[in-house]
């Protein structure tokens, strides 16, 4: 039983991730949206609308509950919980930090999701494009320590974490580079 556990716990995680790369993608294009003829903007803004909320409701806020609920259950049946503050047990510890501040940044995404549903846009495009990578760093964070756990040390770790954030900096920036030499 404990594996067709994990097994579902998995794929619920990929299901949460899919709803965290995807939303900010589309925040980015409702505030990209503005830029457009009144009657444009409000037909794209709608259809965005309807996108978001059945993205954000009917994929992304299931897929984090049952990642947390199935992902509580292996720890429990896996005895992880009793390894937890042991030396050997140090990357579930971190993996439940980063866990965290997945949450968190799950929490500022419905913050986003609700200020655009009211009609509000505080951010510009190229910022949520930013705040849309953040996913990718919990991402490898996450999975390096559960696929590498105590052969990985922390200099290394956060150091390749840094790299990542980095070129994902990079990318953005070379992408917005592009996008106005389009222009």
């Amino acid at each position: 039983m404990y594996f067709y556990i994990k097994a579902l716990h998995i794929i619920f995680v990929v299901t949460w991730f899919a709803g965290l790369f995807y939303l900010p993608r589309l925040f980015i294009y409702n505030t990209e949206a503005g830029e457009k003829e009144p009657v444009e903007r409000d037909i794209l803004r709608r259809q965005f609308e309807i996108m978001m909320k059945r993205l954000w409701y009917g994929i992304t806020w299931p897929s984090a509950i049952l990642t947390l609920a199935l992902g509580t259950t292996v720890m429990l049946l896996g005895d992880w919980d009793k390894i937890l503050f042991k030396p050997e047990g140090r990357w579930f510890l971190f993996k439940w930090i980063f866990l965290l501040g997945l949450f968190a940044y799950h929490f500022s995404l419905h913050a986003i999701f609700k200020q655009e549903m009211k009609g509000v846009f505080r951010y510009s495009s190229n910022q949520l494009r930013i705040w849309n990578e953040v996913a990718t760093v919990f991402l490898f964070a996450i999975v390096f320590l559960v696929v590498v756990k105590q052969s990985i040390s922390l200099i290394w770790g956060l150091g390749g974490l840094i790299c990542l954030v980095i070129l994902l900096m990079l990318a953005i920036r070379i992408y917005r580079k592009l996008r106005e030499n389009k222009s």
